[in-house]
């Protein structure tokens, strides 16, 4: 089968979740074509050693990969955030006839939205049909992290999001919660299919601490509570300063660490260092292949989002790269989330925005003995081996997706 992904967004951007997808399914024999924009997530900055131009391609580990302009922002201003949006976009839906390769079928990121109105051209062009891949719920998503306020935009975004769901074939969604959302918009229910995110569990996974990294980042010797992530409005990581104020007379040798970048990091490191607190790190953005060893380091893994219902039918994948890595979890969150880490007896859950909850979770977690730690940590493990292996749910997903491949093969055959 050859596929085409249209993403705005691949690594090397923070975008493991697709290229597992994209490197299995070469795996399994596809032909996989990656239509995408030069890399700019998140900061808004294109990455070094990438330099914009009309077309530019590549091969990575098997996975053909072809970049086309678009106008680099993750600002907060939502000017600019649109432009980012619609230029892309705009650059698929011209050059992309262009440029992508005869496929079966197309698989497609949201968000953001907008690649769907590309989508739909391509597919109208190609004569080939588009299944959809939900991650994050708009307009519901921009309301929530007050990126965008505004009454009649966030119903026009509706309205664009439920006439591309009405033109895919299918729609993957990865939590029940998003389900029942697309459900209340009126999509129907045999065209939604609910497959999880995936963890590579061989990539992460139990390891020894790396003295290295223990003396790099000033580990040794400390309780590390260690968030790894975007660092932007839904995370509301601000919490994380107030928690840490609340212990670090207490607990001296407990220390916050947050590795990622985003909207909000220059606000909060400067904040941090305006409150002179001397338990909280910025690390900054970090390799990825470098996480699997940054975690072995930690105490503690940390995840939190803001209150908000949308925010309580979502499972962030970085939880799946937790859990696999045999840590034990500190979900700041309410919903799925928090079930998933309390019901598989992985970590704590704390009630988000509340840094006195945050606080005593940490402090709850520093005192336990290390063998119930650990024993989090083996749960944890156990679960993401058992239900969010990349191999099988990367083999479900494109099962779907070939299965659209083929009707509709067998449709035209007919026809003609």
């Amino acid at each position: 089968m050859k596929i085409l992904l249209l993403s705005q967004w691949y690594p090397p951007e923070p975008m493991k979740l697709l290229s597992d997808m994209t490197e299995s399914a070469v795996a399994m024999g596809h032909e996989v074509t990656v239509l995408t924009g030069f890399p700019n997530w998140p900061t808004g900055a294109i990455y070094p050693g990438f330099r914009q131009r009309l077309v530019q391609r590549e091969i990575v580990n098997g996975v053909h990969i072809i970049r086309i302009p678009l106008y680099p922002d993750h600002s907060r201003n939502p000017f600019k955030r649109t432009a980012n949006f619609l230029s892309f976009a705009l650059s698929a839906s011209i050059l992309g006839p262009f440029v992508a390769p005869r496929a079966d079928i197309m698989h497609v990121i949201h968000p953001p939205i907008t690649v769907g109105l590309a989508a739909w051209i391509l597919s109208r062009i190609r004569g080939i049909p588009f299944t959809l891949e939900v991650q994050d719920m708009w307009p519901e998503n921009l309301k929530s992290t007050g990126m965008l306020r505004n009454q009649p935009a966030l119903r026009l975004i509706g309205t664009v999001a439920r006439w591309v769901y009405s033109k895919a074939a299918f729609v993957r969604v990865i939590s029940p919660g998003f389900r029942l959302n697309l459900l209340g918009k009126g999509v129907p229910d045999e065209k939604i299919r609910v497959i999880s995110n995936w963890v590579d569990t061989e990539d992460y996974r139990p390891a020894a601490q790396s003295p290295e990294i223990l003396d790099r980042f000033r580990m040794r010797g400390r309780f590390n509570v260690l968030y790894a992530g975007t660092i932007g409005l839904a995370q509301g990581l601000e919490v994380v300063l107030d928690a840490a104020s609340r212990i670090e007379a207490s607990s001296p040798d407990t220390q916050f660490l947050l590795a990622g970048d985003g909207v909000e990091y220059d606000r909060l490191r400067t904040e941090a260092i305006a409150r002179k607190l001397k338990n909280v790190r910025f690390l900054g953005r970090l390799p990825g292949g470098m996480m699997p060893s940054l975690y072995a380091c930690a105490d503690v893994l940390m995840l939190h989002l803001r209150a908000d219902p949308l925010f309580a039918i979502t499972v962030p994948h970085k939880v799946l790269t937790y859990l696999a890595a045999g840590k034990p979890v500190l979900a700041g969150g309410e919903g799925d989330v928090a079930s998933l880490v309390t019901a598989s007896r992985s970590g704590l859950a704390c009630s988000p925005g509340n840094p006195e909850a945050l606080a005593s979770a940490v402090m709850a977690l520093r005192s336990m003995p290390p063998e119930e730690r650990a024993a989090m940590g083996r749960n944890g493990r156990r679960l993401a081996c058992q239900s969010y292996r990349r191999g099988d749910l990367v083999g479900e997903l494109l099962e779907e997706i070939e299965a659209v491949a083929i009707a509709d093969r067998c449709q035209r055959e007919l026809l003609c």
